[in-house]
């Protein structure tokens, strides 16, 4: 398994210019400047890899983020009361512009956004590379650039985001959020172009395999423009995208591409794994999971049953997340389950219910449950679908988004009388 412990360069350049005009780093430090010049292939591949890498960070604060106001989990912490005040609306609590959880997911998925602009201007000057091969890394680049900037547009929604952030003395506007997927979906496609026809020489870890050359990357980023379509209600452009990637009806759920972790120096552990029974710091499936659940589903196992409830903040619980394993298990960018889904979705929404229906039970019989018996028809489909996405896509980041696009906020559970739901988190502050 290839992981990051050699690569500690990239990583000191994003850190350490990061104290300018709203956190987007100063490009004007020596060493960013040597890159930019007349970057080697060497360089170039350090790029590649510190870049990756940079995906991890507070990758499980943005998963508590949607999780927890998502109703799919409860993260109890000793040292962090807003994880069970702030992100559940409880009494008179509001989401923090100033908070851990707004501003540190924010400012790390724009360093990458950052490393991203800048292994695209070093390809584009660099004289040691091959036309093809430029292309691969400015097409992994806006690919990784665009997945990033979604994952900021989930968070803050109406509220919007920065999509030109290439010049930080001189940062684009804040863009609606329909304007911004429009972006991220022109990035995606610029970067699908690039990819075409490229040589890639660089090397990406294992959390790639299967997908790593320059055909999987393109399959890779028609897969993240499928989800884009599908928040977009473009159906058919949702479709066409699942065709060119790396969707598989009958293929194996778990094929994707997945961020890895490791014990090694200068590597990370998933910090979404916390040990069974913990006490102190838990991430805890929410009540309704278990509650909810058809009887034989074997996604249970998602939840596991603690040997004693936790109860915090009037919160409990009896189960565990369990979707991560161990310290080192690999977390899902995108994974086939999702795309088979994307498709039900699409086909639902294309009045082509049949084929929606034949996609669902693929998911049921794959979990041990029988299949679909419900009404056939766009509503009663929906509601299975997103069922269906609920468990196959536990604590990957998407209920609270699921429930959002179908205007379902107000079905979520309140679990204290005085508890909100809230349908979108506020601009930093450094942003206003």
């Amino acid at each position: 398994m290839k992981h990051f412990s050699k690569y500690i360069l990239i990583l000191v350049l994003t850190a350490t210019g990061i104290s300018c005009s709203k956190d987007y780093g100063n490009l004007n430090g020596p060493s960013v400047e040597g890159y930019l010049k007349n970057a080697t292939k060497d360089q170039l591949n350090n790029l590649v890899t510190g870049t990756e890498s940079a995906l991890r960070n507070n990758l499980s604060l943005y998963l508590d983020d949607i999780g927890v106001i998502g109703r799919e989990i409860y993260r109890i912490s000793g040292s962090e009361p807003r994880f069970t005040t702030d992100l559940l609306g409880a009494a008179d609590a509001q989401l923090s512009n100033n908070a851990f959880y707004i501003t540190n997911t924010w400012s790390s998925k724009y360093r990458v956004v950052k490393n991203a602009n800048i292994l695209i201007d070093a390809a584009i000057n660099s004289t040691t590379i091959t036309e093809p091969q430029r292309k691969a890394y400015i097409g992994f680049a806006k690919t990784i650039k665009a997945y990033q900037l979604l994952l900021i547009s989930n968070l803050t929604y109406q509220n919007g985001i920065r999509v030109n952030v290439a010049d930080p003395e001189n940062l684009g506007p804040i863009e609606t959020y329909d304007n911004a997927l429009t972006a991220i979906a022109g990035i995606l496609d610029e970067a699908k172009t690039d990819l075409a026809g490229s040589e890639v020489v660089f090397r990406l870890s294992n959390g790639f395999a299967g997908l790593s050359d320059a055909a999987g990357l393109v399959k890779f980023n028609r897969a993240i423009s499928a989800r884009v379509a599908i928040y977009r209600k473009q159906w058919a452009q949702s479709l066409t995208a699942l065709n060119e990637s790396f969707f598989n009806l009958n293929g194996n759920l778990n094929f994707g591409v997945y961020h890895v972790f490791g014990t090694g120096s200068g590597d990370q552990l998933n910090q979404s794994f916390f040990p069974q029974n913990q006490n102190g710091e838990n991430r805890l499936a929410h009540p309704s999971f278990a509650a909810d659940i058809t009887p034989g589903d074997d996604r249970i196992a998602k939840a596991s049953l603690r040997n004693e409830p936790v109860t915090n903040s009037g919160l409990t619980s009896d189960r565990d997340v369990w979707v991560y394993t161990n310290a080192t298990d690999p977390l899902g960018m995108i994974r086939n389950e999702e795309l088979i889904l994307i498709y039900a979705e699409a086909k639902i929404q294309t009045n082509a219910l049949p084929d929606a229906v034949t996609a669902i039970n693929i998911i049921r019989d794959k979990h041990n449950l029988t299949p679909y018996g419900g009404a056939v028809t766009v509503q009663a489909l929906t509601t299975e679908m997103l069922r269906q996405r609920r468990y196959s896509l536990f604590a990957e980041g998407h209920r609270w988004l699921d429930v959002r696009r179908y205007d379902l906020l107000n079905t979520l559970p309140i679990d204290r009388p005085d508890d909100n739901v809230w349908s979108q988190f506020p601009l930093p502050l450094t942003e206003n």
